[in-house]
Formats: C-alpha cells, sequence, structure tokens
C-alpha cells in the first residue's frame, strides 16, 4: 500500500498531532507500506527530502506566515504529483491545504481519510477570527471530498460541530501511545540531574501554548507551595518560539519567575528521557481549556509510567482518567478547582494506581495501525471496484 500523509507541521516540530502522525507513519513503514509525509519546511534548515525511519519526508517552502499558519503556494502541486504514484491519501485536520490534497485525490480516483485531531479554538481578534474562518471552509470542503473521517473518540466527536456533522463518514480509532516502563535508576538519575529532593513534583509534558491553560497552575501554585515548601513543577516541552505563543509566553514570565526555583522549564526531552521524567512526577497536569485538546497522548504516557494525572474536564481530554481511573477530573479554566484536584493526588497517590498492563490494553498502538490498515485497505479496495 502507497499512503500520502498530509498535515501543516510535522517531527521535529512537537505537539501530540506531529507525534500522532509520526507513529502512525512509522508503523506503516516498518509493516512494508510505502509511506511519504507531505508537509511545511518550518524552520528553514530542514531538508525539503529525506527518509527518516523509512518515512519519506517532503516538506514545502514557507514564503509566509498568518499566526501559526504558513503560506506554502507549491503545497497543492506538490501534493498532485505525489498522489500520482499513491493509493491513498490521509489528511490531519486542521489543515488550510487539506483541500489541495483531497480535490486531486478524488479526481485520480483516489480514497481520501480524514482523521480531525480537534477544533480550532484561537484567541479573540480579527486576524484570528479570519484565519478560523478559512480554515472551517478548509475542512469542510474536505469534509465532503472525503471517504471516511476519523475521530479519537465518542466522547469529543458528538461535541465537536464538525465530527457531528460527518456521522455517516465517521470511524473511531484510539490513538496510538507507547512508552517504556521507567527504572528506579532512571528516575533517580533524573531527579539528580535536575536537583529534584524528596518534595512533591508535578510537570507539564506540552508546548507552551495558550490553549494548554498552563496560567491555572501558576495560580494554583502558592497556595500548594505554602503547604508543601519542597515542591516542585517541571515543564518538558518547547518554550521559547513556539510558533505565535510569544504574547502568552511573555504575559506569564512575571508569574513564573515569581515562583522562583519551583517551577522549571527543562526543555523538550528526547524519548529516552521521558520515561523518567514522567516517573519523577507525583501527577502529570492536563489544564487544557480548549477544544483545540481533544485528548492529550501525553495522560496516557504518564499513566503508562505509574503517575497518575489531573486533567480539566474537556470533552476527550477527560477520557483517559475515565477509562483508568488513574487521577483526578477538575473544572476547565478553575485554578481552586485544579488545586483541589492535585491535592487528592498528593494526599493518596497510591490510590491511583493501576497495573501497567491494563493501560496497554486499553491503548495498544498495533490496534490502532490495524485499524486504520483495515479502513484503508477496505476504502482502497472500493475505489478498484467502482472502476
Amino acid at each position: 500500500m502507497r499512503i500520502l500523509f498530509s498535515l501543516t507541521y510535522y517531527t521535529p516540530h512537537v505537539s501530540g498531532l506531529t507525534i500522532y502522525v509520526e507513529r502512525l507513519a512509522s508503523a506503516f513503514a516498518e509493516r512494508g507500506h510505502q509511506v511519504t509525509v507531505l508537509t511545511s519546511r518550518h524552520r528553514p534548515e530542514l531538508p525539503t527530502d529525506e527518509i527518516v525511519r523509512g518515512v519519506r519526508i517532503v516538506r514545502i517552502p514557507v514564503v509566509a506566515s498568518v499566526g501559526k499558519g504558513p503560506l506554502m503556494p507549491q503545497f497543492g502541486p506538490k501534493a498532485a504529483q505525489l498522489l500520482r504514484n499513491h493509493d491513498i491519501a490521509s489528511l490531519h485536520l486542521p489543515q488550510v491545504e487539506s483541500p489541495l490534497v483531497a480535490a486531486p485525490a478524488r479526481t485520480l480516483g483516489k480514497p481520501v481519510v480524514l482523521t480531525y485531531h480537534c477544533d480550532l479554538d484561537l484567541p479573540p481578534g480579527r486576524l484570528n477570527a479570519g484565519v478560523g474562518r478559512v480554515v472551517d471552509a478548509a475542512n469542510l470542503v474536505s469534509g465532503r471530498l472525503a471517504d471516511a473521517v476519523v475521530a479519537y473518540t465518542d466522547d469529543y466527536a458528538e461535541h465537536s460541530p464538525f465530527l457531528r456533522r460527518w456521522r455517516d463518514k465517521r470511524v473511531v480509532i484510539g490513538p496510538p501511545v507507547t512508552m517504556p516502563a521507567p527504572t528506579v535508576g532512571e528516575v533517580a538519575t533524573f531527579k539528580a540531574s535536575h536537583g529534584i529532593g524528596n518534595g512533591p513534583v508535578l510537570g507539564f509534558a506540552s508546548r507552551f501554548a495558550t490553549e494548554k491553560g498552563i496560567e491555572y497552575a501558576i495560580e494554583a501554585a502558592p497556595s500548594l507551595i505554602r503547604d508543601y515548601p519542597d515542591l516542585r513543577i517541571l515543564f518538558a516541552g518547547p518554550y521559547r518560539e513556539v510558533i505565535g505563543e510569544d504574547d502568552y509566553r511573555e504575559r506569564l514570565r512575571p508569574k513564573i519567575d515569581a515562583l522562583g526555583d519551583h517551577w522549571r522549564f527543562i526543555g523538550t526531552l528526547g524519548s529516552h528521557q521521558l520515561p523518567a521524567f514522567y516517573g519523577s512526577l507525583d501527577a502529570l497536569l492536563m489544564t487544557s481549556v480548549n477544544s483545540t485538546e481533544s485528548f492529550g497522548l501525553v495522560q496516557v504516557e504518564s499513566m503508562l509510567c505509574g503517575t497518575p494525572v489531573v486533567a480539566t474536564n474537556l470533552p476527550g481530554v477527560r477520557q483517559p482518567v475515565t477509562m483508568t481511573g488513574m487521577g483526578e477530573i477538575v473544572q476547565i479554566a478553575d485554578a481552586a478547582s485544579l488545586e483541589a484536584g492535585i491535592r487528592k493526588v498528593l494526599a493518596n497517590r497510591d490510590a491511583y494506581q493501576r497495573p501497567r498492563a491494563d493501560i496497554e490494553s486499553l491503548f495498544d498502538p498495533s490496534v490502532t495501525v490495524a485499524s486504520y490498515e483495515a479502513l484503508f485497505d477496505r476504502l482502497i479496495e472500493e475505489k478498484r471496484q467502482a472502476v
């Protein structure tokens, strides 16, 4: 099978969407399929065409950006060229360029599968409102052209205006999540390298972005520190030069600085470092505030390392805790509710432990890949029979 994946950003950009597609594309390549990823060349030093873990990555030059959206005039022509040598198009939305892939795919008789990762919920402002309308229009056109629309969960799908529209095409496939278990030694080494003592440790595994609701953890921190003087909050993930988030970071900087050594940015961690990071935490924080967050793969990664989660009550986001019981669900954009949830976990962390095998059985990446493979095979065969 020859599969063309299309998305706006891909590795080394870090987000739940890019991690999802990287895992999916790599798994298909390992199964012997021909896989190409069409994406933006969001950093000028990135190669325009390379192969990583058996996956060909084709990056289109960015001539300008509007907010977080790169402008890529060559995207459509390149998509049409690549589609001639592929059997199916797998589009990952939101992506304003998606109709430029979906339309030629339909013209060439190739199936189109959309995976809808989240709604786009931008901050207020005239520019963002315009961007939102353009992306919504692109999503709508692609939805009409698609043969199937994939959602992570029924919970999120039934609360998303876009996914509700396509119930007749909708397929629910759980996301691919994998994370090795940390050893005691790895955790001890990680803590020592970051100067972490015996006090409680909270953590984020995230981009520093508006939709993540990071300010509510910052607001809750002073009260927690009064009762837990050795509390540490570790932020793992990109926090400088996050596209479109400079103003948000600068707005929160004074309050973060006021927390002193209780708050630490530890940067983007490699995959080999993540198990020890999760294993060093007493709780992972998932403080997202809007539907731009639809699940939160990091929650399951944390659970696989034995660490419970405190997550907001957003559709989709609440599912990992709901399914496993491994954490607390708190109110959205509410520092007091977040603090209460954190206190519950810190007071009785053992009550939130579950066997790793139970978590693995719920979020087995091989099941995700097999589900996509079966869907792709079925749609390709239907197209062949129609011809």
